[in-house]
């Protein structure tokens, strides 16, 4: 069973039905008992970054995350889950993240539009094992205004955005994804059957 991680924000049904679609039972929750007994967890949303921050930490939800982040249960992060995966965000200030993998959330390129809204083509950095089966500089849909900017060897993939961005990371059995897999058509929804499959 996949945990989706209901903290208040994002159309949660859409993930749910993305996955349910490409073959795997998916329940949405905000019970840190159910995400932890959970056979892998997805963590997505849309929002802002302070308020999502300290809902899961109120709820401690954050526990739960990281037990499943020790226990080496498949993780996946979307969008501003996944941009919560990461030490700091200077989105309206700054706010301390959960910390699973090193890295900064920074406004997009100011000479660019913001928010990016739309498609745009993956350029892969590195083999992943969500990526499998999925051809060269894919497209996938983004709506963001803030993006990952780190050092560590942990970005799969960027795409073009003013300058390369930082989209995709993984460490060990974590992911992170700054575009909506689910609203990606086909390419998206291998990237979730490759998560369900792992």
């Amino acid at each position: 069973m996949i945990a989706i991680i209901d903290y208040g924000m994002g159309n949660l049904r859409s993930v749910q039905k993305a996955l349910e679609f490409v073959g795997y039972e998916a329940v949405i929750t905000d019970n840190p008992e159910v995400i932890g007994n959970a056979d892998k967890v997805v963590l997505p949303g849309v929002g802002a970054f302070g308020d999502a921050i300290k809902t899961i930490k109120d709820k401690k939800i954050d526990d739960a995350i990281y037990n499943i982040v020790r226990e080496s249960k498949p993780f996946l992060g979307i969008c501003l889950g996944m941009q919560m995966m990461f030490d700091k965000s200077y989105e309206n200030g700054e706010y301390t993240g959960l910390g699973i993998m090193p890295g900064e959330i920074v406004l997009l390129p100011k000479d660019q539009i913001i928010p990016q809204i739309g498609w745009n083509s993956l350029d892969f950095k590195k083999k992943s094992r969500i990526f499998e089966g999925i051809g060269d500089k894919p497209y996938v849909y983004f709506v963001h205004s803030y993006r990952l900017k780190t050092d560590a060897d942990v970005v799969t993939a960027t795409c073009f955005y003013g300058e390369n961005i930082q989209v995709a990371a993984e460490k060990g059995n974590t992911f992170a994804l700054q575009f909506h897999p689910e609203k990606s058509g086909n390419t998206g929804l291998k990237i979730l059957k490759n998560f369900g499959g792992l």
